[in-house]
């Protein structure tokens, strides 16, 4: 049924009082930090949930601002996953690719007589199939002002007409729109940012965020959103955790190949030491674990030099990884 119909089975079947209740803590394990932001969509969920949102709109609708590598686009994942049960239950739009006037029409399909007429629209038939799903628009500051005229309907009626006629139901779908607008901004607040002032200094650049906002999408459109969330920068104590969550995904990988690796604490902080660069968020922090421990470790499997039956250690010495089985 599930996968016919696109609707997860657990929707039907699981009572979710718990789940909803319990919905920032699951996030939590795996968006690292954005308290504020999670805390947002959680509420939306549950109000569309009990019964309190308006129901021809989307479940929610949010604009994600903060700049690069903190956690926009994974915690849409992380909601697809969490509330549809699969990760893949995520519509992903790159809006660069919506520069010009008539690539608008590849949303909702080429009109009659046009080339890919048959295809339909890469928006409405995506959720045409996948109705319970989250859209997710990627840097919709790239997309040309004639999208917004499409999406304000899905934020209104939570309908969208295709190029064959047919209504598709957004109802189901959770919106969200994430943008790199004012990165500048919160870089220039990065110089003034100190463990007693965060609060003071992200308040006043969300001030300014919103006011960049407002100047680039029109207030009609900005009108119908839930929420507008700024994320804010990643700290060194996040950057450790994300390190963790990190490693964790490659002890998963290895589960199927009977090799055990362990990270000391020394080298959790060494690793969060090279990753911590506050302009790219969480992005180093896959290069530096590539560079360092899995490069050095897919050597050592390739060449035999593994003893399976005993967990590999990494360690720190004279400020280099070591490699302990």
């Amino acid at each position: 049924v599930a996968r016919w119909t696109g609707i997860p089975v657990s929707k039907m079947l699981q009572s979710e009082r718990d789940k909803l209740l319990n919905m920032e803590e699951e996030l939590h394990k795996r968006v690292v930090g954005q308290v504020e932001a999670i805390s947002a969509v959680s509420d939306a969920v549950r109000r569309s949930r009990a019964g309190l949102q308006d129901e021809k709109r989307p479940i929610g609708s949010f604009i994600f601002l903060g700049s690069t590598g903190v956690g926009k686009t994974e915690l849409a994942k992380a909601l697809a996953e969490y509330l549809f049960n699969d990760e893949n239950m995520i519509t992903r739009i790159d809006m660069s690719e919506y520069q010009e006037k008539f690539s608008v029409m590849r949303l909702i399909g080429s009109p009659p007589g046009y080339v890919g007429y048959d295809e339909g629209g890469q928006l409405t038939e995506a959720v045409r199939h996948k109705p319970y799903s989250v859209v997710l628009f990627d840097e919709i500051e790239k997309a040309h002002p004639d999208v917004f005229n499409v999406l304000l309907q899905v934020l209104d009626d939570g309908r969208l007409t295709d190029n064959k006629g047919r209504t598709v139901n957004f109802k189901n779908t959770i919106i969200i729109m994430t943008s790199n607008l004012g990165s500048h901004l919160i870089s220039e607040s990065y110089e003034f940012l100190e463990s007693g002032n965060m609060e003071e200094v992200m308040s006043r650049t969300r001030e300014n965020l919103l006011e960049l906002l407002r100047k680039t999408i029109r207030p009609e459109f900005l009108n119908r959103i839930d929420e507008i969330i700024v994320f804010t920068p990643l700290s060194k104590e996040n950057i450790t955790q994300i390190v963790k969550l990190q490693f964790d995904q490659v002890v998963r990988r290895l589960s199927g190949t009977d090799v055990k690796i362990n990270l000391t604490d020394k080298a959790v902080d060494w690793l969060s030491v090279m990753s911590y660069e506050p302009h790219f968020g969480a992005r180093p922090v896959k290069r530096v674990l590539q560079r360092n421990v899995l490069n050095e470790l897919s050597r050592r499997i390739l060449a035999g030099q593994v003893d399976k039956s005993e967990p590999i250690v990494i360690d720190v010495e004279n400020n280099e990884l070591v490699f302990r089985n």
